[in-house]
């Protein structure tokens, strides 16, 4: 975790400790999107962990604005009230919950569609290529 985020403060001007905090990479896993535990004295974190980032992975799969998938998303989780009765933590409330607040965040930042780029490599016998072009 302190190389990946030396390497994040050094290469991209992101705050250290934000750095150490990286609870996900969306979507996927993989992504280019954060997601990052920026809280401080919450309480039931390690409970709600896997279904917030659940709905993080989600928003980011299919983004707000035609249910395509985000790219530089920085997903900071500031504070949090839960339920105290621990049967109201559970994924059905808070997967739909992170979810709309991801999209809801992706919206008041205003967002732009990227370009579709498409590459394809087409393999043809010679006397078929006056069709292809």
């Amino acid at each position: 975790f302190k190389v990946r985020a030396r390497a994040l403060a050094d290469d991209f001007g992101m705050d250290v400790g934000d750095a150490r905090k990286i609870w996900a990479f969306g979507p996927d896993g993989t992504g280019c999107n954060f997601l990052i535990d920026a809280t401080k004295g919450a309480q039931f974190l390690s409970e709600i962990k896997d279904h917030v980032d659940s709905g993080f992975q989600w928003a980011t799969r299919e983004g707000p604005l035609a249910e395509e998938q985000c790219r530089s998303v920085i997903m900071r989780l500031l504070d949090i009230t839960l339920h105290a009765d621990a049967i109201h933590r559970g994924s059905g409330q808070l997967m739909p919950a992170a979810r709309k607040v991801t999209l809801a965040s992706i919206l008041t930042g205003k967002p732009t569609l990227l370009e579709p780029f498409y590459l394809a490599d087409i393999s043809c016998p010679q006397d078929a290529t006056g069709g292809i072009y």
